[in-house]
C-alpha cells in the first residue's frame, strides 16, 4: 500500500508539530521530506534522521513497508 505526500506530512507533524515541513513525491513509495525542527538543534545529521525514523513508526522497516525511499533534510532553524 502506497502512502501520498499529505499522509507523510501528517504522520510528521504528529512527531513534529511546530516544525517546517515539505514533503513531495507523487508515486507513494519514493518521497522527500524536509524538516526544520528546534529539536534538531545539537544533534548531529544521524541523531536528527533517526528521529525522524523513529516518527515513522514503522512505515519503512523491510519489504512490506508502506515507504521504499525517503530522501531526507533535515536540520534545526536558523
Amino acid at each position: 500500500m502506497a502512502i501520498h505526500a499529505d499522509q507523510l506530512e501528517a504522520i510528521l507533524r504528529d512527531s513534529f508539530p511546530d516544525a517546517e515541513i515539505k514533503v513531495a513525491g507523487d508515486d507513494g513509495v519514493h518521497m522527500s521530506a524536509m524538516i526544520i525542527d528546534e529539536s534538531f538543534r545539537g544533534k548531529n545529521r544521524v541523531q536528527q534522521q533517526r528521529a525522524v525514523y523513529a516518527a515513522l513508526k514503522g512505515k519503512m522497516d523491510g519489504p512490506s513497508g508502506e515507504l521504499h525511499a525517503l530522501a531526507l533534510t533535515t536540520k534545526a532553524p536558523e
